[in-house]
């Protein structure tokens, strides 16, 4: 069943276009709270929202945009231009999206943790209710920051808050909590309308969000590089449409190749020993198990891009910008005239790749698995079980671990690369193509997966 069937199929049957409906109308309420400010904004930070091209975080990183792009990095991405709008939504789901991480490193190392999660439904419903706490947690910690930094850079208007004293300071912290209480607010309120899409609506309801903010910026983004190589000054038609060719190849070639890599998987052959009962014989059945070659998704990308911007957006928040920042900076990889601050791409590279095989020593135990293939009276083809299970998965998780933190390291590089040799600012990187495929792909399943079920239940039914 091709894309186009699946979607005609899923909006002439009403239950699932009910689904879809509801999903759209809750990305559209997303977009609309990522457009509206944060209140007691001072006037040039509301002009400067308003401007086409307006960025309010270009007032704190020295008036340009640039700056502030580079140093947010994936932060600014993942909240859809609501950071550089500064609105109710500036934290957007990147709370909920650390929180869930740090529960699943806590998971692995506090056994309790582990205990209740694999305690069925009600140590799954257990897992998501601390989430949540968390999430609010890191959202109320994040926007007193912010709004902490945003004031002393004089963002905020005092004069417009009347709380019944004349006293600055009492309407100066009034203003802070004010911006506190709504960021925290909307971060939580965005976690709400994630988990209603979940349940309501089709695919991951988190994941969909992240997806459509991520998306809102890309037509900005691919304006702005066909700007800077096809209508800049002094081009030829024929360098024009050159420039244009390599974009779209470009473009399509890091889609493709994002798609392969989400979806290659290594299927390791299992065998199920026979049992009597009664009778007859059961089992026998042969089967697999799938392993993505990405094992990790996109979370190698994300720490490492995470890690080195850290020190850098610390740094400019406090109004200063040593050269040595240039290192971790991604504007100042890969540039023909500045080689020596490639070296930060290097350690780029092999944080993405240590962090790949971090991630999945931590999300897949081979031992476990050996341990439950042996419980149901399974075991790998050609394979011993136990000891010998254990080492075999694990040489062949080792190798398609490097495999796919390779394509990764691939498809974030073209964007840097890009950047560096014609010196434009890309917006989008690597990261967001990666989960934009992934969501897109994981959510036309879905569909496909409620139709199926559907004309299972309609079949079952008459019969």
């Amino acid at each position: 069943m091709g894309t186009l069937e699946t979607l005609k199929r899923a909006f002439k049957t009403p239950e699932i276009r009910k689904r879809l409906l509801y999903t759209l109308l809750m990305l559209v309420v997303v977009r609309l709270g990522c457009q509206i400010p944060i209140p007691f904004l001072s006037d040039n930070v509301i002009k400067e929202i308003l401007r086409p091209d307006g960025n309010a975080l270009a007032l704190l990183f020295g008036g340009k945009a640039s700056n502030a792009q580079d140093a947010l990095g994936i932060f600014s991405a993942f909240t859809g231009g609501s950071m550089e709008k500064m609105s109710i939504f500036a934290l957007n789901i990147t709370p909920y999206i650390t929180s869930s991480i740090i529960m699943q490193l806590l998971t692995i190392a506090i056994p309790k943790l582990d205990e209740i999660q694999k305690d069925g439904e009600e140590g799954r419903k257990k897992i998501a209710e601390i989430t949540r706490y968390l999430t609010v947690g890191l959202a109320l910690i994040e926007s007193t920051a912010m709004t902490i930094g945003f004031a002393n850079q004089k963002f905020f208007d005092t004069t417009k808050a009347v709380y019944g004293s004349s006293m600055h300071d009492i309407r100066k912290w009034a203003v802070i909590i004010t911006g506190v209480l709504c960021m925290t607010a909307g971060s939580a309120i965005l976690m709400w309308i994630g988990e209603q899409i979940t349940e309501k609506g089709v695919g991951n309801g988190i994941s969909i969000v992240l997806t459509i903010n991520i998306i809102s910026g890309l037509p900005a983004d691919v304006a702005g590089l066909f700007s800077n190589f096809v209508g800049a000054d002094g081009l030829s038609i024929g360098s024009r449409l050159l420039n244009t060719l390599i974009i779209i190849a470009v473009l399509v070639g890091i889609v493709v190749l994002v798609v392969i890599l989400q979806g290659a998987v290594r299927k390791i052959g299992v065998q199920m020993s026979q049992k009597v009962q009664g009778r007859r014989q059961v089992g026998g059945q042969q089967s697999n198990i799938p392993l993505r070659v990405n094992t990790a998704g996109v979370i190698p990308v994300i720490f490492a891009s995470s890690l080195l911007q850290f020190p850098v957006v610390i740094l400019q928040f406090f109004g200063k910008s040593p050269k040595w920042t240039n290192y971790l900076s991604q504007s100042h990889w890969l540039q023909p005239a500045n080689l020596k601050y490639s070296l930060g791409f290097l350690v780029y590279i092999l944080l993405i790749i240590f962090f790949a095989y971090f991630y999945t020593s931590i999300t897949f135990n081979p031992r476990e698995v050996a341990k439950n293939l042996n419980d149901r009276g399974g075991f790998i083809t050609g394979i011993r079980s136990g000891k010998p299970t254990v080492e075999y998965l694990t040489k062949v998780l080792n190798k398609i671990i490097l495999i796919g933190a390779v394509g990764l390291c691939i498809v974030a590089t073209i964007p840097i690369l890009a950047s560096g040799v014609s010196g434009a600012q890309l917006g989008f990187g690597g990261t967001s193509i990666i989960i934009i495929v992934g969501v897109i792909l994981e959510t036309l399943e879905t569909i496909k997966s409620m139709i199926t079920e559907r004309n299972y239940s309609r079949v079952k039914g008459i019969f």
